[in-house]
């Protein structure tokens, strides 16, 4: 019964994902239940009733200590889908402090909510933060289908530049996990947004359905993703310019393609990887490429050592030791396990290439 504080319809057309249709009648159908069953629940557990009803006394107390101690204002949103979006704003910008005046968007993961998530570490860097629920999660409604998913960040997104008077270029969008999803879309979206930290995300959904799938569904798992689940972090990760940290939990047992021992099946290496290649492709020849994948296979700040390089100096050496330097400025490594909650000694605007 909460009034909406902000509508899409007050602002211009929001941007639109595209979806196309592939594959026999058959496949489509089942591709079409499996979603609609157990697939969407398995992806996005947060949107699940019983789940949600286990938290509620978590949530509530996470949402009253962020309206307690950090006057948190908390307001509606209607995303052009008639989807109501719950959101949580903090306000630091009276305070007068440099990070104040920097706006943090935060982006959920499959089980997370603003109450008790990711948001909390910016809050501790001082920051004004921006928190919202994914459609289903929480005080939202609907379904976190990837069309919604970006509807819901565009209004958010609009909220932030029109009622709440930020510029694009004031705001940080911070993801962790699955939320790398809305968070790539929304740079890709805005390209003028300052900067992207993302926190134990991956490059592509499939590699990870595929892992937790028997083999001979291998088709039908393709199919279902592309058609209805397709987080193609990576392709929208390109389409941005600005800066970007990707930080890589060492340990990570969710997004590793074997297990969290195998650092090289971590997903945030190969996001990493494809971002280089495309923002530099000369530099990233075959033997840099080499070099930088040693590096990820190092695992610990320690091992990686210390690595210098000539910029005037492009000969193979050159070339590989600027690949190493940009690896270390795109990526950190954080030695804990996915749902460990980030320190805000971990969390830093990312590095800027100044021309």
């Amino acid at each position: 019964h909460w009034p909406v504080d902000f509508s899409w319809k007050e602002i211009s057309s929001p941007f639109r994902l595209e979806v196309t249709s592939i594959g026999s009648h058959m496949c489509v159908l089942c591709s079409y239940l499996i979603v609609h069953s157990f697939g969407r629940r398995m992806l996005y557990p947060g949107s699940v009733g019983l789940l949600q009803k286990a938290m509620r006394p978590m949530l509530q107390q996470g949402q009253a200590r962020l309206v307690e101690e950090y006057d948190g204002q908390r307001n509606k949103l209607v995303a052009c889908d008639g989807n109501e979006i719950d959101t949580m704003f903090v306000d630091r910008r009276k305070d007068g402090g440099r990070a104040g005046k920097t706006l943090v968007i935060c982006c959920e993961g499959n089980a997370g909510f603003y109450e008790v998530g990711c948001m909390n570490t910016p809050l501790e860097g001082g920051y004004s933060v921006l928190g919202w629920n994914h459609p289903g999660f929480g005080g939202s409604t609907g379904v976190p289908f990837p069309q919604n998913e970006a509807n819901a960040m565009d209004v958010v997104i609009q909220f932030a530049v029109h009622k709440l008077g930020f510029q694009l270029s004031d705001i940080i969008v911070y993801a962790w996990s699955i939320g790398g999803f809305t968070a790539s879309w929304a740079v890709m979206s805005y390209p003028e947004i300052r900067a992207l930290v993302l926190d134990a995300s991956f490059d592509d959904l499939l590699p990870l359905a595929l892992k937790v799938m028997p083999e001979s569904w291998r088709p039908l798992v393709t199919h279902t993703v592309r058609q209805y689940m397709n987080l193609n972090n990576d392709e929208q990760l390109c389409k941005y310019q600005g800066p970007v940290l990707l930080i890589r939990r060492t340990k990570d047992e969710i997004i590793t393609t074997t297990g969290p021992e195998d650092i090289m099946s971590n997903r945030g290496n190969d996001l990493l990887l494809k971002l280089l290649q495309y923002r530099y492709p000369k530099v990233m020849t075959e033997d840099a490429l080499r070099a930088v994948r040693q590096w990820l296979a190092a695992g610990t700040q320690i091992e990686e050592g210390v690595q210098t390089f000539d910029c005037e100096d492009m000969t193979l050496e050159g070339r590989r030791q600027l690949a190493l330097f940009l690896a270390r400025k795109y990526m950190r490594n954080f030695d804990t396990t996915h749902c460990t909650p980030l320190p805000i000694s971990e969390f830093r605007p990312p590095w800027k290439l100044k021309h």
